[in-house]
């Protein structure tokens, strides 16, 4: 292959990899041009709007869609029982997550809601206002049930079970015990302990979930534009439970605005939108409203962690023990499963640290509410927040600078490769580097200096850092040893067209990210062309090549992998017809700037566009046996190692009022190791948009429930994210430690900024109450919860959380189960 592979060319000056280049679409956007799922409009296309549940738990005695029937412009009215025997059910279990289960679910439910949102009738209609209009004349009658809504309480003798066949509310239970935990806390010097408490949130992208299907039935093909992921899962997914063949179903995502996680699951809304346009043949649109998303769209991390941390006498951890419970609402999401975040969790708490003993355990139970699942940098940010709160805790209990505390225990640099207690495999990472890089950014003996000075005047300012790893390039490892059909390997096909351009194919999707932009960088650099003579395309399960999709940061390290190797397949199958024309060996020569020039000169001796003329229509001047194929495709999957692990750390500097609670965010700092930085623009964009997701979690975003099962908070009025007034600067740094998987190096950076963010700012506040021996661990971490901390207002719900350490006075601790809306959450909730 050409000399692309070594290392060192991609760091020369015309590279362009490693350049910060813009993204190809950008102005396309900017400009309103894209086209989205709803720009779309079909011949006799109608359109869906679905009655949903307004209770937690309820028998479906009969829904009644006579009124709604009557109306103008409405066609018809589907219910469970109309679709059920269209669709296969399907029940979202993983074979290696032992001992997993879960209800099986249809399009529609046929017997019961189980939440308060769930789709339970889809009414068709020439527009979406007379949809939603007829929605409100279907009648149901409920028969309301008991609803199980605490977690805590789900696995009780007396909690009512939600699905009577599965015998009780455990989907899933894990313990992963390496080492001798119990010995080691026996012997422990000290011991930090605290119970953390992570709020359900969600997604909120721009571009709602949106779904258009229209089946074709003179070739009984169905045609399913979607906003996704993974167009490849889905055409497997409404292939297989719609008993149709694979290459019978198309799906194609075009622009996206935006994922997060919230787009790559199946939800049985949008499998009905498909199993009803291929029952009345024509094409069915769906597009979800805000209001509905708030309790359609999948949350994520509803968990209670407690933990416990072992320090000896010289400062160093010696064991780990955390026990995690999450609710993830009445059934495990297919395919990838509800349980995959507690997963997380187990695999990745201590992540960064050299300790022997760990003990980590996940218990996953059934709920009345909202389904859970994957969502961006699963698991991450509870890991992290639990292990790097301890690893304050135990610093300050030990009376040692934060930062001490985590050089004397953090991984070795030089001791790669290596294996957790929790048995991830690490081919390397840079913690130390990434940490002595963070310090020097932040200058942070000055702001300790500063931090000082301003206490003496009254204002209370704090430090928080949190080492993170991040999970990327996932094997088969993480859903196809399970018997998820979710790909974890990709493909690229690149094209010189007889003009001399490119076109690149990938089986990765395009969400926001600039995925098409590093495609469009590699392959140009592969091949030796200029950029802007590269194309790509995505999102099309009938033109790219198989492949799963964008998740788990596997654009760049997976399909961006793929596209290289296809791009040097290509640019060798050029030069062997440069050589025959040329009447040299393919080796004399290279492709520099779209010209075929000699390799030891760089005299040009033909340009590209020339030798696709001749190849396209002047075959027959060529030698006979001659390949002369200008089509290349290559697929990439990880073989050595499970997932790419990358690592970074995170500083948060920030301002606590003490008399309002209320939290000023001053300054971010994050240094990431992503492996091979392809494009530092698009990188840093990832990492600062992650950081904002992150500190949404951290301060603002909460799906509040009634005790009765009921949604509190489904509105952008009642529901807060992150605003531009309130983000600090974020400064971003790199280390580059490149996977020796690949050709390439690049392993993934798009979740770093979320995995890492909430334990930082849970670490300043902390720091910055100090003084007040007050703490808090329950994300959001909202005025109301630190003036709790501080004794100011009462802590109205039942189970704070235990910040203890042996030899050590208790110190104050914060609110921390989820309160109903009160004056304080209201009055500062845009303070």
């Amino acid at each position: 292959m050409s000399d692309i592979i070594d290392p060192g060319s991609v760091d020369r000056p015309n590279s362009y990899i490693g350049k910060s280049l813009p993204r190809p679409n950008a102005k396309t956007l900017v400009e309103g041009l894209g086209r989205y799922v709803d720009d779309i409009v079909l011949p006799r296309m109608v359109h869906v709007a679905f009655v949903r549940s307004p209770h937690a738990h309820a028998r479906l005695l009969a829904i009644d869609g006579t009124a709604a029937m009557a109306l103008p412009g409405v066609m018809r009215v589907f219910t469970g029982g109309d679709l059920s025997p269209h669709c296969e059910p399907w029940v979202a279990t993983l074979a290696h997550l032992k001992g997993m289960k879960s209800a099986p679910q249809h399009p529609l439910p046929l017997e019961r809601a189980t939440w308060v949102g769930e789709a339970l009738a889809a009414v068709v209609a020439e527009s979406r206002a007379a949809a939603e209009d007829a929605v409100a004349h279907v009648r149901v009658d409920y028969e309301p049930l008991p609803a199980v809504v605490d977690m805590e309480g789900a696995l009780l003798a007396a909690t009512p079970v939600i699905h009577a066949e599965l015998g009780d509310n455990l989907c899933f239970e894990r313990v992963n015990e390496t080492g001798k935990v119990e010995e080691a806390f026996a012997h422990a010097h000290k011991i930090a302990e605290a119970t953390f408490y992570s709020g359900r949130h969600t997604g909120l992208t721009l571009e709602p979930r949106s779904i258009l299907a229209d089946f074709n039935r003179a070739s009984g093909r169905l045609t399913v534009y979607h906003s996704t992921q993974a167009p490849h899962m889905m055409q497997g997914v409404f292939a297989k439970h719609m008993r149709l063949s694979e290459g019978d179903v198309r799906v194609i995502c075009g622009d996206v605005g935006g994922s997060y996680g919230i787009k790559v699951h199946v939800y049985p809304d949008e499998v009905a939108v498909a199993v009803i346009a291929k029952l009345m043949g024509r094409p069915v649109k769906f597009i979800a409203d805000r209001l509905e998303s708030f309790a359609s769209d999948i949350h994520a991390r509803d968990h209670r962690i407690r933990a416990r941390m072992a320090v000896d006498a010289t400062g160093r951890i010696t064991a780990i023990d955390v026990d995690d419970l999450t609710g993830i609402g009445p059934y495990s999401v297919y395919p990838r499963t509800s349980a995959v975040e507690g997963n997380q969790v187990v695999n990745l708490v201590g992540g960064p640290y050299d300790f022997a003993n760990l003990r980590a355990r996940t218990t996953v139970v059934f709920q009345n509410k909202t389904p859970t699942c994957q969502y961006r940098a699963v698991g991450h940010p509870i890991a992290t927040a639990v292990t790097e709160g301890l690893v304050d805790l135990a610093a300050e209990v030990l009376d040692l600078d934060p930062v001490e505390f985590r050089r004397r225990n953090l991984m070795k640099d030089g001791s790669y490769p290596r294996t957790s207690p929790a048995g991830m495999k690490f081919e390397g990472l840079s913690h130390e580097a990434s940490l002595t890089k963070l310090v020097s950014m932040m200058d942070y003996p000055a702001l300790r200096s500063e931090q000082e000075r301003l206490r003496q005047e009254g204002v209370h300012r704090g430090i928080g850092i949190a080492s993170f790893i991040e999970l990327t390039n996932p094997s088969p490892f993480m859903y196809g040893v399970g018997g998820a059909r979710i790909s974890a390997q990709d493909g690229c096909s690149v094209r010189i067209d007889p003009d001399g351009s490119v076109v690149a194919a990938s089986g990765v999707t395009e969400q926001g990210q600039g995925t098409e932009a590093i495609l469009r960088q590699i392959v140009a650099e592969a091949v030796g062309v200029p950029i802007a003579d590269v194309r790509v395309l995505t999102g099309d399960t009938l033109i790219t090549p198989y492949g799963g999709g964008t998740w788990a940061c596997r654009g760049a390290g997976i399909g961006g992998e793929a596209a290289l190797r296809a791009g040097l397949a290509v640019k060798d199958a050029a030069l062997k017809i440069a050589g025959a024309m040329l009447q040299a060996g393919p080796d004399a020569f290279d492709i520099v700037d779209g010209q075929i020039v000699e390799r030891t000169s760089g005299l040009a001796r033909m340009p590209l566009a020339e030798l696709a003329r001749i190849v396209y229509f002047r075959g027959d001047t060529l030698p006979p046996d001659l390949p002369r194929e200008l089509m290349q495709t290559r697929h990439f999957i990880t073989k050595e190692y499970p997932f790419a692990f990358t690592n970074g750390v995170q500083a948060c500097w920030l301002e606590v009022d003490v008399d309002t609670g209320i939290v000023r965010l001053l300054k971010h700092w994050c240094v990431e190791d992503c492996g091979r930085v392809i494009n530092p623009l698009l990188v840093d964009e990832q990492v600062r948009g992650g950081i904002v997701q992150g500190l949404g979690g951290a301060l603002y975003e909460h799906c509040i429930y009634s005790p009765e099962g009921q949604l509190l908070v489904g509105s952008m009025a009642d529901y807060l994210v992150p605003m531009a007034a309130e983000m600090p600067d974020i400064e971003v740094g790199h280390v580059e430690t490149p996977t020796k998987e690949s050709l390439l190096g690049a392993k993934g950076a798009g979740e770093a900024g979320t995995a890492g963010a909430p334990a930082a700012v849970m670490n300043a506040i902390n720091d910055a109450l100090r003084p007040f021996g007050a703490k808090v661990f329950a994300q959001p971490f909202t005025p109301e919860r630190i003036l709790a901390a501080l004794g100011k207002v009462p802590t109205r719900w039942p189970e704070p959380a235990r910040s203890s350490t042996r030899m050590m006075s208790p110190a104050r601790t914060g609110a921390l189960a989820p309160p109903a809306p009160g004056f304080l959450s209201r009055l500062f909730r845009r303070a």
